[in-house]
């Protein structure tokens, strides 16, 4: 902010100094030509005089001094004086301005609002000044009304640049300062707000979309850390607690070596199924953390999407995924989208999961198609439902529907999901009927359409 007060009243110093100047120059140019004007003026006048002083007429110039306009308090005189340049005779000259004038040439000067203007003239062996002097009109009341004129306009010209500038800082810093207050109000607890972005295309909108895309995937990584720590709280206790019990048992009492073989294999299955699931919760969390900021390039939607039911699977063996691939498209092209394939089966894999999760049977229906610039991902259950009052909270984080006390969680894989959804320019929406099921569609566009 102090670098832009700087560049401001370095613009400002900067359009005040041109103003003065260009005043300045102005006043110049007119006084110097109404000088230069004036003197051409007179000379003209003083020429006359000397032809009607010793030729009685104006045989060189064709000009008669009656015929010429009589300027203001025009006066003639005439000056005699010796090899010395001492003073003979003088009519109408005073004496005081003798050392001004030159006694070989021409001589203009002005003393006070009185311009003069001088010649030497060589007339019968005798020396002789003639000039004539009058007051500049034009000086003496327009230049002193352009000048009070120009002065105005000067106060006024830096007035109105000091103004304009000023609103234009007030104009410019205040959404900044709104930015800024609203960037103070977004913490680790509430990810999910954003700046507020303009329909225009300025700087500032820009800058406020930038923010907005960096808080996405900063939200996507908080996200996918406590959607790994849910998922581990919930699918990581039952191995383990079966795997303790397992062996509490064996050891309760001496058992037959056929009895311990049994339970040691127990074991190994159910550690087998703890490392599978461990595997896949490590999975999804790396490829939140580690993916989150690469470089999107191009990728297999259906590859995508079963990779996320395995994924699923690993997870949790009761769960059931059936797969509709009718609605697939012949020309594969149509199914690569440009993005984060990790990324992407991080959001599947959580839609789909609550899918299983909500349902009595635990199956989740997913379906896969194309359409023109895009794809279509549709993943149905036939489970609980969401209120329909509830709806427009689902993407809030934390936030979990009023008839799901009886499953565990914490509300942040489909949240998780949309942004990573909308990290990829889809769009994510939900539709539900309470009792009878929820139907998550996805939207991305292929790459033809980026």
């Amino acid at each position: 902010m102090r670098n832009y007060n700087k560049t401001l009243y370095t613009l400002i110093t900067i359009l005040v100094i041109y103003t003065v100047s260009f005043v300045v120059f102005i006043m110049y140019s007119i006084t110097n030509f109404a000088f230069s004007d004036f003197y051409k003026r007179l000379d003209l006048r003083r020429n006359l005089a000397a032809e009607r002083m010793f030729n009685g007429k104006s045989s060189q110039t064709g000009w008669s001094l009656s015929y010429v306009e009589e300027l203001n308090n025009q006066r003639e005189f005439v000056v005699e004086f010796d090899k010395n340049e001492q003073i003979i005779h003088q009519s109408g000259f005073d004496p005081r301005l003798w050392n001004r004038v030159n006694k070989k040439g021409v001589s203009n000067f002005k003393v006070g609002n009185t311009f003069y203007s001088t010649n030497y003239y060589p007339e019968k062996g005798k020396a002789y000044i003639v000039g004539v002097s009058a007051e500049n009109y034009f000086y003496t009341h327009h230049i002193h009304y352009l000048r009070n004129l120009l002065f105005i306009a000067l106060v006024l010209g830096v007035l109105f640049v000091i103004v304009v500038s000023l609103f234009v800082k007030r104009s410019f810093i205040k959404p900044i300062h709104e930015l800024i207050n609203e960037v103070k109000t977004i913490g680790s607890e509430n990810l999910y707000l954003r700046l507020s972005e303009e329909k225009d295309k300025g700087v500032l909108n820009k800058l406020a979309n930038t923010f907005n895309r960096m808080l996405n995937r900063i939200e996507t990584s908080f996200e996918t850390q406590k959607n790994f720590i849910s998922n581990a709280s919930h699918e990581l206790n039952t191995p383990l607690t079966s795997i303790i019990g397992i062996a509490d048992l064996a050891l309760s009492k001496d058992r037959s070596v056929e009895e311990y073989k049994q339970a040691i294999q127990k074991i190994v299955d159910a550690a087998e199924n703890l490392e599978k699931k461990t595997s896949a919760l490590l999975l999804l969390a790396r490829t939140g953390f580690e993916n989150n900021n690469q470089h999107f390039k191009p990728v297999r939607i259906d590859q995508i999407v079963m990779d996320a039911e395995m994924t699923v699977k690993a997870i949790n063996e009761h769960f059931h995924i059936k797969t509709d691939f009718s609605m697939l498209p012949d020309d594969s092209m149509k199914l690569k989208v440009k993005g984060s394939a990790p990324l992407l089966q991080l959001a599947i894999s959580n839609v789909v999961s609550n899918a299983c999760k909500y349902s009595p049977n635990h199956t989740a229906y997913v379906a896969l198609g194309a359409f023109d610039n895009g794809v279509l991902i549709l993943i149905k259950d036939e489970g609980i439902g969401i209120p329909e009052s509830e709806l427009s909270y689902i993407y809030d984080p934390y936030f979990r529907a009023s008839n799901t006390a009886n499953f565990s969680g914490y509300g942040i894989g489909l949240p998780l999901a949309r942004n990573i959804i909308k990290m990829h320019d889809g769009q994510l929406s939900v539709s539900s009927v309470l009792g009878k099921g929820t139907t998550v569609r996805i939207e991305l566009p292929t790459i033809t359409a980026f």
